[in-house]
């Protein structure tokens, strides 16, 4: 069977986490059976469509490497791909349920709408415009709604995820196909837009489930055989009891990028949130999902979103580009991610400190922190040498003495370099019988007064003998 998905996103706003699944899933299923997925743009309701919103869905789908076959910008056989420019073959479709006497013009008025919906509250009885129908409706024509004349009965069939489903005539209904302003619904057009497309699987959020009887319904009105239908599960809120939204803390994936989440991590955890493969596998590359990836190990329930596990994988996935494709590599992609004191330091140099930090970072971002007090000297902050738990039994005038120690026997280093550095430490810890913690967060704070810092003989290696003794200087006098 030769695959065929799509993503079609509207342009209303921002990409949400929720939106970006529902492309990932089509993307791995197509690109397993070397299928097609296409990106469609769902604009019709242009009360809500926002500028630039297209170029944002692009922008983040390229960026994740979730390249489409068919859709804006590539081009294919079955354009246009925004929805805005295919109304003549909405509209073409919508004369055959006319002309077969499944679609009729509405002049129905809203308030005439209200009316009806308020005898049903009434009454304690579902409202159904079909129990509404208008006996003499005028011949069709844009600038009227024309509505799906349904025949209701029982629907049967398979979800790819939920399984089999059923439902019974009570749920189907006069559902509007095109709107007073000649733009189909969502309801009309998916249905219009997947066959022509030759879609083979439709992959969408769980809460069109309940329309899919009325979908069924116009499948058979327009005398076409339906996809295999794959709905997703939500992805819930932290707390678990309700679908995610902005609200609880998610933020854009446009956000996630600008902060410092890599492409591989965001792509990792949002295929893994609602899908394993069985394993206890984490780490998962593209072309892995895409050959361990299948329907029947999607779950039918909803998974909760844990942005703490998100920033975990990232710095999973920073330490793994690091160590399996070179400092280079993982170096590339900081820009716009160190402080501004940086900018006048030479890429040997941050590269030199990326090397020694990178173990520690969560997101590209905490470079900014935690690596000022590599490009200029740290505010003078006694307070963190005194209240350190390590320091707290040491006086004053020790923590002076031990720092004069140190001045001293690193001013007599003929090698500025990390083995060397590494071994006159270790001769201090011997010759003041202090512990690693107590003088080497000492030395540490002197130097950084940052929270922490990596290995203290790299940090010193990196900082270069001058700035290192000077920085010593200056609080053994101070103290």
């Amino acid at each position: 069977m030769n695959i065929v998905t799509r993503f079609a996103p509207s342009p209303t706003g921002y990409i949400h986490i929720g939106n970006v699944r529902s492309a990932i899933y089509p993307y791995l299923l197509a690109h397993q059976s070397e299928g097609e997925m296409i990106l469609r743009i769902e604009d019709t309701d242009r009360a809500r469509y926002v500028e630039g919103a297209t170029e944002l869905i692009e922008d983040t789908l390229e960026w994740l490497g979730l390249n489409w076959d068919e859709g804006p910008i590539v081009g294919g056989p079955n354009g246009p791909y925004f929805q805005s420019e295919r109304k003549d073959i909405y509209h073409a479709w919508a004369r055959k349920l006319i002309a077969s006497g499944r679609a009729y013009a509405d002049p129905t008025t809203p308030e005439e709408i209200a009316k009806y919906r308020e005898e049903c509250n009434k009454a304690k009885t579902p409202f159904l415009y079909r129990n509404y129908r208008p006996e003499n409706t005028p011949e069709w024509e844009p600038g009227i709604p024309l509505r799906f004349k349904t025949e209701p009965k029982e629907y049967s069939w398979h979800d790819e995820v939920m399984g089999d489903m059923h439902a019974g005539p009570e749920v189907l209904d006069d559902i509007i196909l095109i709107k007073k302003d000649g733009y189909p619904t969502y309801n009309f057009a998916h249905i219009v837009d997947d066959a022509e497309m030759g879609v083979t699987h439709v992959m969408r959020g769980v809460e069109y489930l309940s329309s899919t009887p009325n979908y069924l319904a116009l499948y058979e009105a327009l005398g076409l055989e339906h996809p295999k239908f794959v709905s997703l599960p939500h992805i819930l809120a932290p707390n678990g009891n309700k679908k995610l939204g902005k609200r609880d803390g998610a933020k854009s994936v446009t956000e996630y990028r600008d902060d410092g989440v890599l492409a591989e991590a965001m792509l990792n955890y949002l295929a893994c949130l609602g899908w394993n493969d069985g394993t206890e596998q984490e780490i998962y590359t593209k072309s892995e999902l895409i050959q361990k990836f299948s329907l029947d190990r999607i779950q039918s329930s909803g998974a909760r979103y844990d942005e703490t596990k998100l920033l975990w994988l990232n710095g999973q996935w920073i330490r793994k580009i690091f160590t399996e494709q070179g400092a280079d590599a993982l170096y590339a992609r900081t820009d716009g991610f160190w402080p501004d004191i940086a900018a006048s330091a030479t890429d040997k140099y941050k590269l030199q400190v990326l090397s020694i930090i990178y173990d520690r970072l969560k997101t590209l971002s905490d470079l900014r922190d935690m690596t000022a007090y590599f490009f200029s000297d740290p505010r003078l902050d006694l307070d963190m040498l005194i209240n350190n738990k390590y320091l707290k039994k040491l006086s004053e005038s020790e923590m002076e003495g031990l720092l004069k120690l140190t001045i001293a026997k690193l001013t007599d280093l003929e090698s500025w370099d990390a083995d060397s550095i590494q071994n006159a430490l270790n001769e201090l810890l011997a010759d003041t019988g202090k512990k690693p913690a107590e003088l080497f967060s000492l030395i540490r704070i002197a130097v950084s007064f940052a929270p922490f810092s990596p290995a203290l003989h790299l940090t010193l290696s990196i900082l270069g003998r001058d700035t290192s003794l000077a920085r010593l200087n200056t609080v053994a006098r101070n103290i």
